[in-house]
């Protein structure tokens, strides 16, 4: 559980594979702008397998930097390339450890940040053990953790023999997003939302999450992973967990992760008779993917929650590559109103809807129904969080942040890691068809046949765009 105290601000950052395609398009840059904002306040120490110089490394920061579009404040940029070293080795080398350790005299509170390969997660762990780096660490991860439930289980003990659970940060990038967050506080400060926030007044949940682009050159990844494991299993779990949580009895990260995981432990498990896959055309000429390759790209699945808040309630999750939006939302539509004869036609057509957009561009939607003439139209009360709240904090920023001040709120604890692998492990097990669909479609039309008797799928709410047909 949380202590009183507050726990110690890392004083050195040690960033595994450094050299690698998270650090390029997002740790490097979060670096920068956490020393723009004065929050980067010790150094930083990136271990490779690459023959690098720490000049190497800071040119390659730059670049790194530039590419993502952020404007270059020298000032800034020279404050973080005198953070900045590069430290190289094989990972399985014990004497990478030992130069590393010499290299470390004199910290007390490591933060070490592992943008390696799953597979090297614990024989990593187990080597700063050995060389006597773990004391008065925090070690952070990034996902996936596991590619099932009993990988991870093991995972998990493995991290354990030599860490304290609250030394171990799960990364989920979508916990970093500033909107994904604020869910709670939408719901718990808003007295007029958080009476419509159960079964009482909601009849369906949906859950989206688009991309408009394909594998591109990730073939040998993504193949041997597919949409469950990608963003399923975490991403889209973790957001529903959000919104359907009770409120924490307390501010702590633990009185939060209590939360999220009830709702965890009362979803059963999947049933692979109620999820559809697709795998978009053109799939397979990606190089690293398989001929007869039954990946998914898209899944669509039908769920519940059996608590009494949301007893009842189906819950609606699809996720895909090659449709025509990036977009993430959350939809939820009341019931109906009651018939009335002196009501246009007894009732609106339409049921309101509750919307949030978690990106891009995130907001809220409201949407009504009003008479104008003989008949009935939607109204639409929108807000943009960036014109309303101001720029969100962008997620790596926000989670080294975190990860620096030991805040694991932004971070998946052990048991709701465990339950989420749970819940998708039939869809594991016992996959259903592939279903093919066309790039730039909002997904296989079989998607369609789980919502039978319920909305369907809404063309996403984009701001300022026309909406794709669905």
């Amino acid at each position: 559980m949380d202590t009183q105290d507050e726990p110690p601000t890392a004083d050195v950052l040690v960033i595994f594979g450094i050299t690698g395609d998270l650090a390029r398009k997002q740790t490097l840059l979060a670096l920068y702008r956490l020393e723009a904002h004065n929050r980067l306040t010790c150094k930083v120490i990136g271990v490779g397998r690459q023959n690098w110089s720490s000049e190497h490394l800071i040119e390659h920061a730059r670049q790194a930097i530039a590419a993502s579009g952020e404007q270059i404040d020298e000032a800034v940029f020279a404050r973080l390339a005198r953070r900045l070293s590069y430290h190289g080795g094989d990972f399985d080398s014990i004497d990478t450890f030992q130069r590393l350790a010499s290299a470390m005299s004199g910290y007390a509170h490591p933060l070490y940040y592992l943008e390696i390969p799953p597979s090297l997660f614990a024989p990593v762990v187990d080597s700063l053990a050995t060389v006597g780096l773990l004391k008065g660490s925090r070690v952070a991860v990034e996902k996936p953790f596991g590619h099932d439930l009993a990988s991870a289980r093991d995972l998990n003990a493995r991290l354990r023999a030599v860490l304290d659970e609250d030394q171990i940060l799960r990364v989920d990038h979508f916990l970093g997003k500033q909107p994904v967050e604020e869910l709670q506080y939408l719901r718990f400060a808003n007295n007029g939302l958080a009476k419509l926030w159960d079964r009482d007044s909601i009849s369906e949940i949906h859950i989206t999450m688009a991309e408009d682009f394909g594998i591109e050159d990730r073939g040998n990844f993504y193949d041997a992973v597919g949409a469950v494991r990608d963003v399923v299993q975490n991403h889209l779990l973790q957001v529903l967990a959000l919104v359907a949580m009770e409120p924490p009895v307390g501010p702590g990260a633990d009185d939060l992760n209590d939360k999220k995981a009830e709702v965890f432990r009362a979803m059963p498990a999947l049933d692979p008779e109620r999820c559809v896959r697709g795998q978009y055309r053109g799939y397979i000429d990606v190089a690293g993917v398989a001929e007869d390759s039954q990946t998914e790209t898209y899944i669509a699945l039908r769920t519940e929650i059996d608590n009494w808040r949301w007893a009842g309630v189906p819950i609606f999750l699809r996720a895909g590559k090659a449709l025509p939006e990036r977009v993430t939302e959350v939809r939820m539509f009341l019931h109906h109103v009651p018939g009335f004869s002196f009501l246009p036609n007894r009732r609106p057509p339409e049921p309101n809807q509750i919307v949030l957009r978690i990106d891009p561009d995130p907001g809220m939607r409201l949407q009504l129904s009003a008479q104008a003439g003989n008949s009935w139209h939607d109204v639409h009360m929108d807000s943009s969080f960036a014109q309303d709240l101001g720029e969100a904090v962008r997620p790596y920023e926000r989670l080294i942040y975190a990860a620096f001040t030991g805040d694991r709120q932004l971070f998946a604890r052990e048991d709701a890691i465990e339950e989420t692998w749970r819940i998708v492990q039939p869809l594991l097990d016992k996959p259903s068809r592939i279903h093919h669909y066309d790039p730039g479609t909002w997904g296989p039309e079989a998607a369609q046949s789980l919502l039978h008797g319920h909305r369907r799928w809404q063309a996403p709410w984009l701001p300022q765009s026309t909406h794709a047909k669905q």
